[in-house]
């Protein structure tokens, strides 16, 4: 007489014996149709053969890997789809990871603090999602530039003034971040640049993005603020924008409008995003502009002439 294990053919309990897994595990892959029948017995129960052994090794690898079930059957299902499966996978735990991080930064930041401390930082954590969201970001640096500002040098602007999340951050980098959420959630509005002044904005920051770009590599090597090819380009940004030439004179008056146009809350703002991308994220942008005004004002001291250059205070546009 032929058993079933003789036949190839095995019950939905032999089955689950030999993968090492319960028979309501079976049947529950059996039910949502990640584990065809090979046929039934004489009295209706279900058979199942050499292939269902091994799909159903593939089907806990991937469950053991946290794959969702609508996942698995993809990847049972169609040939090419585990590729696609893995990198959606990876990118959720990813985002596990990074909010993880972030939780224990958070908690590490109110294990060692005073009471007074602890209830500011309960309060800032409270606005912010863990890993943050920095969307306020980009709308308060939306809010800056002109009306009808090209959509190209608008997002420019908004990648290089949000700073970069670090992927493992340190408390203080987790403080830093709620305090700059809050800065911009209660700011008003900043002020445009050169609001005051006719001028070409394309033009303007068209020229910053290139002046900023040798001022970060010169910064980057550790250069101190001093006249150069970053410098050049900066004045020469601001004197294509209100339509003059670089001559002495007006860089005099550029250090001017540097120092009238300086806002407390964009200083802050650098100050903070500072804190919050780290060292190896490089020079901000708020910190390039007060590098180059530095030179400026270097330059201005070394041409001999007129008076002494005023002290001009780390800024941005």
């Amino acid at each position: 007489m032929r058993t079933d294990d003789d036949s190839g053919m095995w019950s939905i309990g032999e089955l689950a014996e030999r993968a090492g897994v319960t028979v309501k595990t079976v049947r529950f892959y059996s039910d949502r149709g990640l584990l065809p029948e090979s046929g039934r017995s004489g009295g209706g129960h279900r058979r199942y053969g050499q292939g269902a052994l091994e799909r159903l090794r593939v089907i806990r690898t991937l469950r053991g890997l946290d794959l969702p079930v609508a996942a698995v059957g993809r990847v049972l299902d169609e040939q090419d789809a585990l590729e696609d499966v893995v990198a959606g996978q990876l990118a959720e735990v990813g985002g596990r990871i990074a909010e993880l991080r972030w939780r224990e930064a958070s908690l590490r930041l109110l294990q060692d603090c005073t009471a007074a401390e602890r209830a500011e930082r309960l309060r800032l954590l409270a606005a912010v999602s863990a890993p943050p969201d920095t969307t306020v970001l980009a709308r308060f640096w939306r809010r800056t530039l002109p009306v009808r500002f090209p959509a190209r040098l608008a997002a420019a602007v908004v990648d290089a003034a949000v700073p970069p999340l670090p992927e493992d951050p340190a408390p203080a980098q987790v403080l830093a971040f709620a305090r700059l959420h809050e800065l911009v959630s209660r700011a008003p509005a900043p002020a445009l640049h050169l609001a005051d002044l006719p001028h070409r904005p394309t033009v303007l920051y068209e020229g910053l993005a290139e002046a900023y770009e040798l001022g970060t590599r010169e910064m980057s090597g550790g250069a101190p603020p001093s006249p150069g090819a970053a410098l050049d380009g900066f004045v020469a940004a601001y004197a294509g924008a209100l339509g003059a030439r670089d001559t002495r004179a007006f860089r005099r008056r550029l250090a001017g409008l540097m120092i009238s146009g300086f806002d407390p809350v964009i200083g802050r703002y650098w100050q903070l995003a500072g804190e919050v991308a780290g060292d190896r994220a490089g020079p901000t942008m708020g910190a390039v502009h007060g590098w180059l005004c530095g030179a400026l004002k270097t330059g201005l001291k070394e041409g001999g002439q007129g008076r002494p250059a005023p002290t001009v205070p780390v800024w941005g546009p």
